[in-house]
Formats: structure tokens, sequence, C-alpha cells
């Protein structure tokens, strides 16, 4: 591709991650986001979970330096499908194809199957920051052109990076998740403490009710998982992939490579009964936050879910001193057990004007709508009067 910002000579679109110098990407994604880094979006790659034949062409950018530096990335793909991304515009897609036209491909720039928030605008940071940043969207729209998608879509992007691709007319769409946030506690109970007595009572129920006796409850990372570890959870992920959304986006050998490869950030939860695991959480950590993102079961226990999924991450986000735990999609029964709705970010560019203008006027009510339910729940928070809030954005 040609010149994307006049302070950069290239903006190379690479169809293979590993095409990329793991170091030189890792200098532009930062270490806050394992999601972004170069061994997780690889690990996607290499294990065939992402590919054009499963409906996830690589397209990434790299912006490049007279020097040949790369200066900036983006995780990119060529997408022929709306699957996976939690951010769901299928009824545009249907709305579009039956005015006769044509919604697939699209672009997207995201982390497949993962709806975390983090940076998607890539910068070095001795790199002009504004520019590169400038220099990425326009090399973007540039492969939108040349692919001559019917649009580009940027899912879950920090609010300053979406703020940012609305200045090149993206229009902007919100979103709702539920977080817990660590405001310095010391222990499980100094949360609790924060509570309204009813939800604190009820919090400690449950905790007694999933701790069953015959149950041993494990926290395993980097070598501490083995390959039988990774076969029993496959196998909860598989069972709760099949009967929530019918195919599972990722294979066993995935497991085995994010293992290997980011181990050390890995955080599975394991719970046993008689010796034979029959529950498990995968959570990814951040330097910032717990990141939880699959859990499945074979056996059904009273409030196991909850134990193991959301107050063992607030457990370890305690202990490892984490700013808060980001409990993934989904989820206003998260805030009876401290988590509290945010605001979550995506832009969207389409080619066609009178689509942009329909979807524009939706998305302007879709945002009042997401706006008054945060409001809404945030004056419903478990928390107690003058305690912690939650900061809802």
């Amino acid at each position: 591709m040609g010149d994307a910002e006049a302070a950069f000579v290239t903006a190379r679109v690479v169809e293979d991650i590993g095409a990329i110098d793991a170091g030189a990407w890792d200098a532009c994604a930062g270490s806050v986001n394992p999601f972004v880094s170069h061994a997780f979006l690889r690990a996607l790659e290499d294990s065939g979970s992402v590919s054009a034949e499963t409906g996830w062409a690589p397209q990434h950018l790299a912006l490049e330096a007279a020097d040949g530096t790369v200066a900036a990335v983006m995780p990119l793909y060529l997408k022929n499908h709306s699957y996976g991304e939690y951010v769901f515009d299928h009824a545009w897609a249907h709305a579009y194809e039956r005015a006769g036209g044509r919604y697939y491909p699209k672009l997207q720039s995201a982390v497949p199957f993962t709806p975390v928030t983090g940076p998607r605008l890539m910068v070095r940071p001795d790199m002009p920051a504004g520019d590169a940043s400038r220099g990425l969207i326009a090399a973007a729209l540039q492969v939108a052109e040349r692919h001559k998608v019917s649009s580009f879509h940027v899912t879950f992007p920090e609010e300053a990076e979406a703020r940012r691709l609305g200045e090149f007319g993206l229009l902007l769409r919100n979103g709702e998740q539920f977080h817990w946030e660590n405001r310095g506690y010391a222990r499980f109970d100094d949360f609790l403490d924060d509570l309204a007595s009813r939800k604190r009572k009820a919090i400690r129920k449950e905790r007694r009710e999933a701790q069953d006796p015959s149950f041993t409850f494990e926290t395993l990372t980097g070598a501490g998982i083995r390959e039988e570890h990774w076969d029993a959870f496959f196998h909860f992920y598989i069972d709760t992939g099949n009967r929530k959304w019918g195919t599972p986006y990722l294979n066993r050998t995935f497991f085995s490579l994010l293992g290997e490869r980011l181990g050390d950030r890995v955080v599975l939860m394991l719970v046993s009964r008689g010796g034979r695991p029959i529950a498990g959480a995968l959570n990814l950590a951040g330097t910032e936050a717990l990141y939880g993102r699959y859990w499945g079961a074979v056996e059904d226990h009273r409030f196991l879910h909850f134990e193991t999924c959301y107050y063992r991450a607030i457990d370890y986000a305690i202990e490892h001193r984490l700013a808060r735990v980001e409990a993934g999609a989904q989820g206003p029964h998260k805030l009876a057990r401290g988590y509290v709705p945010v605001k979550t970010w995506s832009a969207h560019w389409l080619r066609d004007p009178g689509f942009h203008e329909a979807v524009e006027r939706f998305l302007t009510a879709e945002r009042r709508e997401v706006e008054a339910e945060i409001s809404y729940l945030g004056e419903h928070s478990p928390f107690r009067k003058g305690g912690n809030q939650g900061s809802g954005q």
C-alpha cells in the first residue's frame, strides 16, 4: 500500500501474524492487555481457530517508518459472517441484504471471540501517537476500499480510540458490561463490608452453599497447568459451546498453545469432586485486570458458577492487587454480586450513504437506551449508600 501518513513510509497488510516480528508487535501493543499480544493472536492463527476458512482472514496492518521500524499495528480481519464478535450487527446485515446490498465480506478490527476492551490503534511509545493512529485508520479504510467491502468495524476499542475513529466519520456505538472494581481491598470481607447488608448476606450464603465439602478448588497458572487440565477444561468448553451457540469457536490445539505461550498469564480455576474435574473457569491476567473468558461444567451444583467465575476471580484480584475483574459479555445478574455496569465502545464505517444514515439514526436511539440502563442499574447498585458505587464509565 501507499503512504498512509506523511510521517510513515509504508502501511503493510500482513495475512499471517507470524510474518510480523513478535517483539516489534508487542512493542506497539504493550503489556497491559494479554489479548492483543502477538502470542495470543498467533495462537489463534496457528491453531486454525482463526483463518480464512473459519471466516476470519487476517489483514493485519503494520505501519513502518523509513528505516523499516514497525511504528504501529492494528489487528484486522476480513470476515464473511458476524459470529464471535459480541457487538451484534446481524440485523444490519439482514436489512442491507433485503434492500439488495451485499453485506459480506466486511472488515473488522477486533480480537476474535473476545469481548474485552483494549487497544486497537497500537503505537510504539516513542512514535507520534496522533499521526500513527490516523495513519492506521487511513490505511484500514484503504483496505476497505480495495476489497470493496460494505463496512469496516472496530469493536471494543478504548474510548479515546473510539473518539478518534469518530473524527474519521465512523459511527460510534455503545454497549454495556459488568466489571468488579477494586477499591484497595485487602481481603474479600473488605469488599463485602462495602455492600448493603442484604447483598452481603446473600453473597455469604451463596459462597457457603457453593463450597461443598466434596469439592476441591484449584487455581492453576504457568507450569501448574498440564495437558490433562486442558483436556478437562476443553470438555467443559465444548459442552457449554454446544448448548449456547452451536459450534464452539476454539479448538483443542488453541488451549495447548495458550498454555505454552501465555501460561504465566493464564489463570485456570478448576473444581473437582472425588478426584474428577467437574467445572472450570478460564481467565487471563493483565497488568491491571483479570479477564474472565470461559466457564463450563459437567455437573450442575447450586451457585458453583458464581463461586468459580465471580467470587474466586475477586479473591484473585485482591490477592494480586489488580484494579478490576472484567467478567465478559452479558450479565445484569452480576450486579448483585458486586459487578457494576460500564460502557463499552465500537466504531462503524458503512460504504453506502443511505445505509450509513439509517444506522446512524438507530445508534442515536440505542446510545440513549444504553445510557438510561447504565444510569438505572447504577441507582440499584448493591453497594451501601455512600460506599463504592462504581464509575459507570
